[in-house]
């Protein structure tokens, strides 16, 4: 008989009581507890268990669970008789920051005391007796909500010993996801205000805490130590490349097929690997969402369940304003392609639209891009990283993303209807009133006069990616001819037949309703450029672009596919400030 699902559900002990579908992860404790790590971070992305393994930890060692054993009989933490003994046996600290996404400092500061206080709160008990005396009692009262930063720094390692002193044992602290406030503050613009309330709280609790047995942290990110964890040297890092509890997060393929056979979807394997697998962590791969897969359990049909069960408002932003360079970048993901590069897994926020690779050890941590291959240089000691983009749902989540970018700029969607029926003229009137609104949108507010055409352009090409994928291959800055083109736009399936084909006519979803093209375009090429100082007019920047096309013979690629020249369009967009002029053939239309 089929277990019931239960959505959401996070609380390990209700999950067990009321028989909810669950896959065992209780040897996760057999490890962590054999490996003898006095603090340990683990990163893995989001809705991927960390807080579901958090609870298990904390319902199997705290105290508050002692004699609870039918939460683990039968699972595999039970089978060693030597684990047995330690369930129950120490005090406990669970803490959790997921909530804590203010968009000012104070909030989120507050919100962090009063997740302190709370924990006190539960402890009262300790206020009773002769156990602390008059000091620590009054130090007891100022943890609050509004308690200054000095008693908040010494909170946690007060309650662990005030604990400590009262079982007799020292403390096993549990703070998950971490770094939610961390990103918060980056995306808001308070990050250099709460790094330095959480680096002394940090330390003090996790460092000079003479009453901690044993932590674990968890977040999506490893913050980089020089921001948070300065001088902790005890701090045993655990990230999506490394090979500890490379299966202890996430659902491994033999568990999926097994969940589908339980629920009578084994037909649907195929399905449910092309959506949803790809996650690689250390060296296992096929590795699932728990969250996607619950999810298709419960409702029978694939959809981008993990991808869209939070905002990305981080990474949507980085990719958004990120240089040229970066869109370029992921603009060969989305095409299938894979990246080559050095990656450091440490993430130093306010940094991310800077530092070199930043943006893609984000994407790595959280999910969206996977290991494929790696290199370990012995010469130097690095390692080398091939990076793709991790499966089907992902991929639909940036495309989304994307054309959301566009979704409120009508503009845009008459840009692309000008285009696919070579109306030069209405393609200048929207260009330009694309320009006006967008240039700012995909600027990273330095040096504009550079950075502006070229960061909408790579924008654009992306828009027009998603835009046109079901008819059209859209590429970039590959080579053909004797160059590289910047867009090279062609019919799927090649030069249309005097018949045309079904994608030739008819309402484009999502695109406005567009009517039948006139004329069907079956491939273009386009150049942009900057006005040069030399060139006194955008049509002179114009011309310089079809002279371009025509001298590197961009259309080799595609007339090679059999494409005919005649019916291969040549267009030169000209840019100067948000001022554009498009031309086509010998003739810029004005």
């Amino acid at each position: 008989m089929k277990r019931p699902i239960g959505i959401g559900k996070q609380d390990f002990e209700k999950i067990r009581v009321n028989n909810y579908f669950y896959i065992d992860r209780t040897d996760f404790i057999r490890q962590w507890w054999d490996c003898g790590d006095e603090v340990t971070l683990i990163t893995r992305p989001r809705r991927f268990g960390k807080t579901l393994n958090m609870s298990m930890v904390e319902k199997f060692f705290s105290t508050g669970y002692a004699g609870r054993d039918e939460l683990f009989q039968g699972l595999a933490i039970w089978k060693n008789e030597s684990y047995r003994k330690l369930q129950g046996t120490y005090p406990v600290l669970f803490i959790s920051f997921a909530g804590i996404k203010e968009n000012f400092y104070a909030g989120a500061r507050e919100n962090i005391c009063r997740v302190i206080e709370e924990q006190y709160n539960k402890h009262d008990y300790l206020l009773e007796g002769e156990l602390l005396n008059g000091k620590e009692k009054a130090f007891y009262q100022k943890v609050c909500a509004e308690m200054s930063d000095s008693v908040a720094a010494a909170s946690l390692r007060a309650l662990s010993d005030f604990l400590g002193r009262y079982y007799g044992k020292k403390v096993i602290i549990l703070l998950d996801e971490y770094d939610t406030p961390m990103q918060e503050a980056y995306v808001n613009g308070y990050w250099e205000e709460l790094v330095a309330f959480t680096r002394s709280l940090f330390n003090v609790t996790f460092k000079t805490n003479p009453y901690l047995e044993r932590a674990i942290m968890t977040g999506i990110t490893q913050v980089s130590r020089e921001s948070i964890f300065s001088d902790l040297n005890n701090l045993e890092v655990v990230t999506t490349t490394s090979r500890k509890y490379a299966d202890c997060f996430g659902f491994t393929q033999e568990e999926v097929f097994s969940a589908l056979e339980e629920y009578g979807l084994s037909g649907r394997r195929e399905q449910v690997k092309d959506w949803y697998d790809g996650f690689t962590f250390g060296e296992r791969k096929d590795i699932y969402n728990p969250w996607s897969i619950i999810n298709f359990l419960d409702e029978g049909k694939v959809g981008a369940y993990w991808a869209n069960s939070s905002a990305n408002a981080l990474v949507e932003k980085l990719l958004r304003e990120g240089a040229a360079n970066v869109k370029k970048s992921f603009e060969a993901l989305l095409e299938g392609g894979t990246l080559h590069m050095e990656i450091d897994e440490q993430i130093v926020y306010n940094q991310l639209l800077s530092r070199k690779n930043a943006i893609w050890s984000l994407l790595l941590a959280s999910g969206y891009l996977k290991v494929a291959r790696s290199a370990f240089v012995e010469r130097t000691g690095r390692v080398y990283y091939d990076l793709e983009l991790t499966n089907r749902e992902v991929r639909i989540m940036f495309e989304n993303m994307i054309q959301d970018w566009f979704s409120g700029n009508d503009n845009y969607n008459d840009f692309i209807r000008a285009l696919l029926t070579d109306d030069v003229k209405a393609m200048n009137l929207y260009m330009n009133k694309v320009t006006a609104e967008m240039f700012g949108y995909f600027d990273t507010g330095r040096k504009p006069s550079e950075k502006r055409p070229e960061n909408f352009y790579h924008g654009f090409v992306l828009g027009l990616m998603v835009e046109l994928s079901d008819r059209y291959e859209v590429t970039s800055n590959r080579e053909s001819g004797f160059g590289r083109y910047d867009v090279m736009i062609c019919r799927k399936g090649g030069a249309a037949s005097g018949k045309g084909s079904p994608c030739d006519s008819g309402t484009r979803p999502g695109m406005g309703g567009f009517g039948p093209e006139k004329a069907p375009m079956d491939a273009a090429i386009i150049e942009f450029k900057v006005q040069d100082e030399e060139e006194r007019e955008l049509s002179d920047t114009v011309q310089e672009a079809l002279r371009q096309i025509e001298e590197k013979n961009y259309q080799a690629n595609l007339t090679a596919r059999g494409i005919p020249r005649e019916r291969i369009r040549r267009y030169g967009f000209a840019f100067c400030g948000k001022k554009v002029l498009i031309g086509s053939g010998a003739k810029a239309e004005e």
